[in-house]
């Protein structure tokens, strides 16, 4: 398997690659010149401008006043299912994490991709894979890739759930307007300085490691997780969102650390995210075999470390050691 070097030179072999995930060690000291990447470019969006004045802000209903029906029946479901996946949905889940790990409180909460936000735009064309989108679609893949599991089928009981979650948690709002709160901010948002593992690494144990573990596998309580891990076996793939340098930045800057969200610095949270993304997780679904080729496919983006050398580690090629 050949060795793809990073498109922009971002990460070479005298990085020091923390993988204690594996042996529950301390990670090693940064090293002395770590590399740097050049900021990226500012994200392309196809998302449509918000109408007029409408709906540039919005409130999802409270949840004590899901109905007492047989459709409230199922807005209940699916915000449990959304709540605690391993319980309600563990046919389709293989790792440890559960939807509203990304999606906070129970998907409603801005600026960390709520569910009342999402429902409206679908179906929408999404070059993920090359096609216009449902909904549905759209929830299984976050099966396939977030939770590193297998997707529903579109009228299963747990997609018609989901479906129907957020649906109710999106009453009033206007379809095919980009809402104030949507996804993650990400519009003009760069780092100072372009991202460092050496920093991040740094930031990492000064402000995530009490939640996360200092070798960022999380932490148990009765066997489940209360804190979800952030790489290795028990996290999202490669083929996740979360992956892109971009959306874990704009996640971490507005939500992390849990409550506190907009305390790290923009550069703080830049460098954070490649510390995070630059540790192996497993595989995308769609790998063909060969890094190389699946990066080219997949992942030819500056915002993707799958496919290139970490301290002489190809990343996307398995757990190192």
């Amino acid at each position: 398997m050949t060795a793809v070097p990073h498109p922009l030179r971002w990460l070479t072999p005298v990085l020091a690659l923390t993988l204690a995930a594996c042996s529950g060690s301390s990670p090693p000291a940064a090293p002395a010149a770590p590399a740097t990447a050049p900021a990226p470019a500012k994200a392309a969006t196809a998302s449509p401008a918000p109408s007029k004045d409408v709906a540039k802000t919005f409130t999802p209903p409270p949840a004590d006043s899901i109905p007492d029906t047989p459709f409230g029946k199922m807005v209940r479901e699916g915000r449990a299912i959304f709540t605690d996946t391993q319980t309600h949905a563990k046919a389709y889940v293989g790792n440890g994490l559960n939807c509203s790990n990304c999606h906070l409180d129970a998907g409603r909460l801005p600026n960390a991709a709520p569910l009342w936000a999402a429902w409206g735009m679908y179906p929408a064309y999404r070059s993920k894979n090359g096609h216009v989108n449902t909904f549905a679609e759209r929830l299984q893949g976050c099966f396939r890739y977030s939770m590193n599991g297998k997707a529903p089928p579109p009228d299963s009981e747990v997609i018609v759930a989901l479906e129907s979650y957020s649906y109710w948690l999106a009453q009033g709002a206007p379809t095919g307007v980009a809402l104030a709160g949507r996804g993650y901010p990400k519009q003009g948002f760069k780092p100072p300085q372009p991202p460092d593992f050496a920093r991040g690494q740094k930031v990492f144990e000064t402000s995530c490691a009490l939640c996360h573990g200092k070798d960022g596998q999380g932490q148990k309580v009765a066997g489940r997780y209360v804190f979800p891990p952030l790489w290795g076996p028990d996290s999202f793939n490669w083929g996740a969102g979360m992956h892109q340098l971009n959306n874990a930045a704009a996640f971490i800057k507005a939500n992390m650390p849990l409550g506190r969200g907009g305390m790290l610095s923009d550069q703080d949270a830049w460098d954070v995210a490649m510390f995070m993304d630059a540790h192996e997780r497993p595989q995308d679904p769609r790998f063909n075999g060969n890094v190389a080729e699946t990066r080219k496919k997949y992942h030819d983006s500056k915002m993707s470390l799958y496919g290139t050398v970490v301290n002489g580690h190809l990343l996307g090629s398995g757990p190192d050691r």
